[in-house]
This record gives structure tokens, C-alpha cells and sequence, in this order.
């Protein structure tokens, strides 16, 4: 395990060396561990709190940067207990853990409402925040969120078993190329996450759709971005239940994008929604 790691902090290192903006990292402590965040933009902006997928690390979301930047002060988490740099002391078993993780590390910040998106598992993370604690969260991003408005996919489930039963960074790699269909990925951002497979020992909290009189209900400002040629879940599946459940969000589908070409290809979509 000790070479597995220091591969990934090698590799964590070098593709936060390409974080195309000044980047600060800072530690919050929470009671369930430190946890690490990334922070960029001027302090004189509007927080804007990003999460990332299962595994994914902070880094997913570099290719994002530069245009968020611009109109926020942005504070990347990298998820405690996760494959990155916030090693848990207690683990998140519930989704009211989440929540009050994601509390404890506002708190931490010195943030009180914020800006909120997540990716992926982060997606339904940062909703499980909005639910529960809507005062926290000024508006809210959704991308391509997954056990959210739809499952997965069988196809994607049946790619993911090898890494769930044996992760490697070869699983994880070939999984990654089949979900993308060959698209580009920022190959930094792959080799950590394809090391993260090897070196996490966290299992997400089991997740659940929220309840949809409680989506109904939320009044939060909320922008669900759909990757139109995933292959993660069904991406036409999506778009329709977000709009059915959610009818005061607005539901933008990218043509082209996948699963794990995002967050990267959703900049346009965020930028617009926070100005």
C-alpha cells in the first residue's frame, strides 16, 4: 500500500501542478477528519463550493477553473474518507452525515451561504445539503448527479464490477475509455483517479433518491446539467424526471458530453447560471 500511495500523491501532485489558476489548499477540520480543500478566485467574490465525484478527487474539476474564477472565489472539497487528501477519522455511514460533513466544512471556511455544485455522487451530495439545510446554499448546480433522477445504467454496472471487485488502475482506466467512448480526458486528472482506485478504502454512502415532494418543494435556484451521451445512466432519463421533479430548476443537456468528460465540459453551463 505504501508504493500505491505514494504513486498517488506523486500523481495528485503533479496534476495539481497544471490547476490552471493560483490555487491555495487549506485544511478544515471536521469531526468526522481534516479535511482538504483547494481554494482559487479573488477573496472579494462569492464563495462557490464545488464537489467531486466518488474517487474522482478535487482535480476533476481543473479543467472548470478558469471561467468559474471569474466570477467566484471557489472552493474545490476534496471529499473526506475518499481517495484524495482528507483521510476520515469517523466515517460517513448516512446520508445526515453527509450533510452535516458538508456543514462542519462551511463552518471551517468561515462560509455561511454559499454557491453549491457537485458532480456525480457530489451531485447528490450537494443536494442532500440543499434538502436538509436549504440556508446553506445560495443556488445549486447539479452535473450529470447520479442516484438522483435516475440509476445506473446496466451497461455502466456491468463495466464498473471489475473495478468494485478488484480495483485497479487498469480497471479503472479501461472503464473511464468505455464510458467516454474515446473522447479526450485530461490525462493528469485520469492518473489519479485510476491510482485512487488502488489506494481507496471508503465506500460511498449508500444513496437513495430524494423523495419528490421534497424536490418539489426546494426553492433554491438549481441547474441540473445532463451529459447527452452518457453512459453512466440513461441521460434522456435524466433530463425528463429532473424536469418533472424539479419544475423550477432549469435542466440543460450537453450534446457530447459523458459522464466522466465532465465536469470539465460544464463550465459554460455553471458560468452562466452563477452571473
Amino acid at each position: 500500500m505504501g508504493d500505491r500511495r505514494t504513486a498517488f500523491e506523486t500523481a495528485y501532485d503533479a496534476a495539481l501542478a497544471r490547476w490552471p489558476v493560483p490555487v491555495r489548499p487549506v485544511d478544515v477540520e471536521t469531526r468526522f477528519g481534516r479535511t482538504h480543500v483547494l481554494v482559487s478566485g479573488a477573496p472579494s467574490a462569492p464563495p462557490l463550493v464545488l464537489l467531486p465525484g466518488g474517487g474522482a478527487t478535487p482535480l476533476a474539476w481543473s479543467g472548470a477553473m478558469r471561467r468559474l474564477v471569474a466570477v467566484r472565489r471557489v472552493h474545490v472539497v476534496d471529499p473526506v474518507g475518499d481517495a484524495g487528501r482528507s483521510p476520515a477519522t469517523s466515517p460517513l455511514t448516512s446520508t445526515g452525515d453527509v450533510v452535516d460533513w458538508l456543514a462542519e466544512v462551511l463552518d471551517g471556511l468561515g462560509l455561511g451561504a454559499v454557491d453549491l455544485a457537485g458532480h456525480s455522487y457530489g451531485g447528490w451530495q450537494a443536494l442532500a445539503l440543499a434538502l436538509d439545510r436549504p440556508d446553506r446554499v445560495r443556488r445549486l448546480g447539479l452535473v450529470d448527479p447520479t442516484t438522483t433522477f435516475a440509476g445506473f445504467s446496466p451497461g455502466y454496472l456491468l463495466h464498473a464490477v471489475p473495478v468494485l471487485a478488484r480495483p485497479s488502475a487498469a480497471r479503472m482506466r479501461a472503464l473511464v475509455r468505455w464510458e467516454t467512448g474515446g473522447r479526450p480526458v485530461d490525462d493528469a486528472w485520469l492518473d489519479v483517479a485510476a491510482l485512487g482506485a488502488e489506494v481507496s478504502t471508503a465506500a460511498p454512502v449508500r444513496t437513495r433518491r430524494p423523495e419528490p415532494a421534497r424536490l418539489a418543494a426546494l426553492t433554491v435556484p438549481t441547474l441540473v446539467v445532463v451529459a447527452g451521451d452518457g453512459r453512466a445512466q440513461d441521460p434522456r432519463q435524466v433530463a425528463r424526471n429532473a424536469g418533472r421533479l424539479m419544475p423550477r430548476a432549469s435542466v440543460v443537456t450537453l450534446p457530447g458530453a459523458t459522464h466522466h468528460t465532465l465536469p470539465a465540459g460544464a463550465e459554460q453551463a455553471l458560468t452562466e447560471f452563477l452571473r
